[in-house]
C-alpha cells in the first residue's frame, strides 16, 4: 500500500479533477467532462448518492435528474427521497414502482431456471440491476440527459451489470461512476456532506453494513463480515428471524404452480408480487433463508456475503422439486446444466446476451408441464419438501411400491436388463485387467 497521503475529491480544484477523470477513462462510453451537461443519477437517498448529486453539480457544472426505482425494498419513504433530491439541487426527480415488472420479467424467468449462483446465491441483486439500468435509459432519453451516473465501486459486479446494460441499449449515452473515480472514504464523504449541507442520517450515517434488498432477497456486506473467522453477529439479521428465536411449532406451506408460474400460496390465488411477499413473510417468521456465502465475483475477487432470502428459499425449493417430479431422468440430468449457465450469465451482468434468451426458450418448454402443488415444512431455519402433487407427475404409486408387480413394470425382466446395461462396463473391466496380467 502506498504511503502517499490520501487526497479528498472535494479538496481538488475542478480543473485538476477534470484532468484526472480524463486520464482515467478507459472505455468509449465513459464521459469526458466536456461531454457532460445533463446527468441522470440513479439515486437511493443514502450518503453515497446524495454526495454524488452535489459533487456532479460542482465538478461537471451539470444539471442532475434523479431516478429512484422501487423493486420492493422494505421501509422506503419515496416522497422523502424525492424531497431530499430536490433540496440538493436536482432539476427533476422520478420514482418508478417497478415491482410488477421486476417480478414478471426478471424473477419469474429466474424461478423457471432454478437460478442459483455458486450453490447459494439466488441472484436478487443481479436480477434487479439490468432492470434499473433499462429504466435509467428510458428516463434519460425522456428528460434529455446525455449521461447516466451510478454509485457502484470498482470492486463489485453491479458496475458491470449497469454499464453493460446502458452500453447495449443506449450506446449514445455516456456513463460516470463518481465513487469509482473519487478518492473519498466514508469519513471524507461525511465531511463533504456536512460541508455542503447534505443531511446525514443520525448525524453520522454510520450504518454498520452495506445493504441491498428487493422482493427476492437482502444482502449485507462490511464490518465483521469481511473477517472469515468471525461468526455472524445477531445485528446483521434485520429481515429474517434468527432460527433460535423462530416458533417452536413447524408450519407446512403449500406453493401451487401452473406452467412453472407460482399462482397460489396455501391455496389462495395471488398475483406474483403478493405471492412473493406472502412467501417471504412465512420464511421470515420461521428463520428460513439465511445464507453465509463465499462468492467468486466476476471482477476477480472472492468475497463473503450474508444473504437473507426467505421468498427465494421457499419458491425455488418448491419449483425445483415439482420440476423433478414431472421430468424424466434425462430431463432432470440435463436441465441443471442449463440452469447453471443461465445463472452465470445473469450474475456476470450479461442479461442481454442472446444465449440467455435462447435458454429461456428451453425453460419455457420445460415449464409447460410444471403444474402442481408442493408442501414445504418450515421449522427453525429449514425449508423441507414434505408433500408433492401434480397431474403431470412421471410417477405411479402402484409401480413404485415393492408389494405390487405387473403392469408397465415387469420385475422378471430385470436380469436381462442388468446383463445388457452392464455389458460395456464388464467388458472394459475385463480387458483392463487382462492387460495388467491379472
Amino acid at each position: 500500500m502506498s504511503d502517499a497521503p490520501r487526497i479528498s475529491a472535494h479538496s481538488i480544484p475542478a480543473p485538476e479533477a477534470s484532468e484526472r477523470m480524463r486520464a482515467q477513462a478507459t472505455a468509449s462510453y465513459e464521459a469526458r467532462p466536456e461531454e457532460v451537461n445533463r446527468v441522470l443519477l440513479l439515486y437511493s437517498g443514502g450518503l453515497d448518492t446524495s454526495v454524488m448529486l452535489k459533487w456532479i453539480q460542482d465538478e461537471y457544472k451539470a444539471e442532475v435528474v434523479t431516478l429512484t426505482v422501487n423493486l420492493g425494498q422494505p421501509g422506503e419513504d419515496y416522497t422523502e427521497v424525492e424531497d431530499k433530491a430536490r433540496m440538493l439541487g436536482a432539476v427533476d426527480t422520478h420514482v418508478i414502482d417497478a415491482r410488477e415488472e421486476f417480478a414478471q420479467d426478471f424473477v419469474l424467468p429466474a424461478i423457471k431456471a432454478n437460478a442459483i449462483y455458486g450453490l447459494h446465491y439466488p441472484l436478487f441483486t443481479a436480477l434487479g440491476r439490468p432492470l434499473i439500468a433499462k429504466l435509467a435509459v428510458d428516463v434519460a432519453r425522456q428528460t434529455g440527459c446525455d449521461t447516466i451516473a451510478h454509485g457502484c465501486t470498482g470492486k463489485g459486479n453491479d458496475q458491470v451489470r449497469i454499464e453493460a446494460t446502458v452500453a447495449t441499449l443506449a450506446p449514445e449515452l455516456k456513463i460516470i461512476a463518481p465513487v469509482r473515480t473519487w478518492a473519498m472514504g466514508r469519513d471524507e464523504e461525511i465531511a463533504y456532506a456536512r460541508e455542503h449541507g447534505i443531511p446525514v442520517k443520525g448525524g453520522t450515517d454510520s450504518a454498520p453494513y452495506s445493504i441491498d434488498d428487493n422482493l427476492w432477497g437482502r444482502s449485507s456486506e462490511g464490518k465483521w463480515i469481511e473477517d472469515l473467522a468471525h461468526a455472524p453477529e445477531d445485528d446483521v439479521f434485520q429481515l429474517v428471524t434468527r432460527p433460535e428465536e423462530a416458533p417452536d411449532e413447524a408450519e407446512i406451506v403449500q406453493v401451487t404452480f401452473e406452467a412453472g408460474v407460482p399462482v397460489a400460496f396455501n391455496g389462495e390465488r395471488l398475483g406474483l408480487v403478493a405471492l412473493l411477499e406472502r412467501a417471504a413473510a412465512a420464511g421470515i417468521k420461521h428463520g428460513v433463508g439465511i445464507v453465509d456465502h463465499i462468492e467468486d465475483r466476476i471482477v476477480g475477487l472472492k468475497v463473503r456475503d450474508i444473504y437473507e432470502v426467505p421468498a427465494a428459499e421457499i419458491i425455488l425449493t418448491a419449483h425445483a422439486e415439482l420440476e423433478k417430479l414431472v421430468g424424466t431422468i434425462h430431463q432432470n440430468q440435463f436441465k441443471p446444466q442449463l440452469d447453471r449457465q443461465w445463472a452465470y450469465l445473469v450474475y456476470a451482468g450479461l442479461w442481454w446476451e442472446p444465449l440467455r434468451s435462447d435458454l429461456d426458450a428451453y425453460m419455457e418448454s420445460v415449464s409447460e408441464r410444471v403444474t402442481g402443488t408442493i408442501g414445504i415444512k418450515l421449522y427453525k431455519g429449514s425449508a423441507r419438501v414434505v408433500t408433492r402433487e401434480s397431474p403431470n407427475a412421471v410417477y405411479d404409486a402402484q409401480l413404485a411400491t415393492f408389494s405390487e408387480s405387473g403392469g408397465l413394470f415387469s420385475q422378471t425382466a430385470s436380469p436381462g436388463f442388468i446383463e445388457l446395461w452392464s455389458l460395456q462396463s464388464r467388458l472394459a473391466w475385463r480387458l483392463r485387467n487382462e492387460e495388467k496380467g491379472e
